[in-house]
C-alpha cells in the first residue's frame, strides 16, 4: 500500500534541555482508515493534529483500543534504528485479535514505522540516553451505540523524543506488593495491550505513589498468591543463582524487553525460569537474603533495579538498595544494541535512515 505523504507548513520548534517522557510530540503522525468493504486503505501521514471522531464512537463507550511501544535510537554515527518492531506488530496483532479489532500486516506496519521515522529523522534526540518513543495504537471508530465487533477502524502512529523514564534513571526503586486490587485474569485481556488494563492500575498506583513508592508489584486475580507484573512492567528475580520471572499465563503482558533479556540470560549461560512465583516464595527469598536482585522490564525504562518490596506494611530490601551487577550487566547490554555500541548478534536491529 502506498503512503502518501503531507509535510507539515509550520515546523515546531524542537524542546530544549530536559524532555522528560511523553511531554512533546513531532510534527507529524502517521493515519489510516479500515471498514469492511474496503479494509485498511488511505494510508498516510499528515500535519499532527486534534482528530475527529463521532460522539458515538467505540473507543469511547466499550474501550475498543489497542497500543504498542517502541523506539527509535540514534547511533554515534548518525545513524537511526529501531529495536525488534516487528514483534511489536506482532503483538499489536494479538490485541487485537483479543478486542476483535481488524489486524494489520505486520511487514507493512514495520514499514509504515520506517516511513514514518524517517520523515521525523530530525526529531531523534542525540543527547546520552534519549530516543524517540512511538507510540501505535488502533481504535474502534464506529458512529453508533451499541456491544458489537468493530466494523469502522483507525491506526494511527504518534512520536515523542524522550530522555529517562524514572528522573531517578537507574536509582533502584521502591515498590509495593498490592493486595486488594487486581490488574488482570487469565481469559480477560492481560495479554493484550489495551488501555483498560492500564485504566484499571490506576487506583493502586495512586494509593502507592501517596506511599511513597514508584509502583505497585501485581498478584494473580484468582488466588492472590502468584506475582505477575510490576506496574506496567515485567518483573523479574535473581534468587539463589536462578532468574525467575512470572510464566505468561495469560494475564500478564508478553514483554518484548521481557523476550530479548531472557534470550541474553540465555546466551550467557544463566538458569531462566518462567513459571508460577508465589509471594510467599518472594517473602521467604527476602528474609533469608536469597533474593540476590530484582529488576522490572519494559520499553519505557528498559531496566529499572528494585530496591525495596514492601508487604503487608513489611520492608525488603534488596542487594542494600542498590543496583545488582547482572541488572547493570543486562541495561548495559540492551542498551548498548539500542543505541549501536553493542555489537548486535541477534539480529535485533531494524536500520531506518
Amino acid at each position: 500500500m502506498e503512503i502518501k505523504i503531507t509535510k507539515t507548513t509550520t515546523p515546531k520548534e524542537k524542546p530544549q534541555g530536559p524532555l522528560g517522557f511523553g511531554k512533546y510530540f513531532t510534527d507529524h503522525m502517521f493515519v489510516m482508515d479500515y471498514t469492511p468493504e474496503k479494509g485498511w486503505h488511505d494510508a498516510r501521514i499528515v500535519p499532527f493534529a486534534d482528530l475527529v471522531l463521532h460522539p458515538a464512537s467505540t473507543v469511547f463507550h466499550y474501550g475498543a483500543e489497542i497500543f504498542e511501544g517502541l523506539k527509535a535510537y540514534r547511533t554515534a554515527n548518525g545513524d537511526i534504528q529501531m529495536f525488534r518492531p516487528i514483534e511489536n506488530m506482532n503483538r499489536m496483532n494479538q490485541s487485537a485479535e483479543r478486542l476483535c479489532l481488524p489486524q494489520i500486516d505486520a511487514e507493512f506496519g514495520v514499514e509504515a514505522l520506517k516511513t514514518f521515522v524517517e520523515l521525523e529523522k530530525d526529531w531523534v534526540p542525540t543527547e546520552e540516553g534519549t530516543s524517540l518513543y512511538l507510540r501505535p495504537f488502533l481504535f474502534g471508530a464506529d458512529p453508533f451505540l451499541g456491544v458489537h465487533a468493530v466494523e469502522k477502524a483507525q491506526f494511527l502512529i504518534i512520536a515523542s523524543p524522550v530522555g529517562a523514564y524514572y528522573a531517578t534513571g537507574l536509582a533502584p526503586v521502591k515498590i509495593m506488593i498490592e493486595s486488594e486490587d487486581v490488574r488482570a485474569v487469565r481469559g480477560g485481556t492481560g495479554y493484550a495491550k489495551c488501555g483498560g488494563n492500564y485504566a484499571a492500575s490506576n487506583r493502586a498506583g495512586a494509593k502507592a505513589e501517596a506511599k511513597g513508592f514508584s509502583q505497585v508489584l501485581w498478584l494473580d486475580g484468582v488466588e492472590r498468591k502468584y506475582v505477575e507484573e510490576v506496574g506496567a512492567m515485567n518483573v523479574m528475580f535473581l534468587i539463589d543463582d536462578e532468574i525467575v520471572t512470572p510464566a505468561l499465563t495469560g494475564s500478564i503482558l508478553p514483554g518484548i524487553t521481557r523476550k530479548s533479556i531472557i534470550e541474553i540470560l540465555k546466551d550467557k549461560g544463566y538458569k531462566v525460569s518462567e513459571r508460577l512465583l508465589s509471594v510467599d516464595e518472594i517473602k521467604d527469598a527476602l528474609a533469608t537474603g536469597r533474593m540476590k536482585e530484582a529488576w522490572g522490564c519494559g520499553t519505557a525504562a528498559v531496566v529499572s533495579p528494585i530496591g525495596q518490596l514492601t508487604y503487608e506494611d513489611n520492608d525488603y530490601i534488596i542487594n542494600n538498595g542498590e543496583i545488582g551487577a547482572l541488572t547493570q550487566e543486562l541495561y548495559d547490554t540492551l542498551t548498548g544494541i539500542q543505541w549501536g555500541k553493542v555489537e548486535d548478534k541477534y539480529g535485533w536491529i531494524c536500520p531506518v535512515a
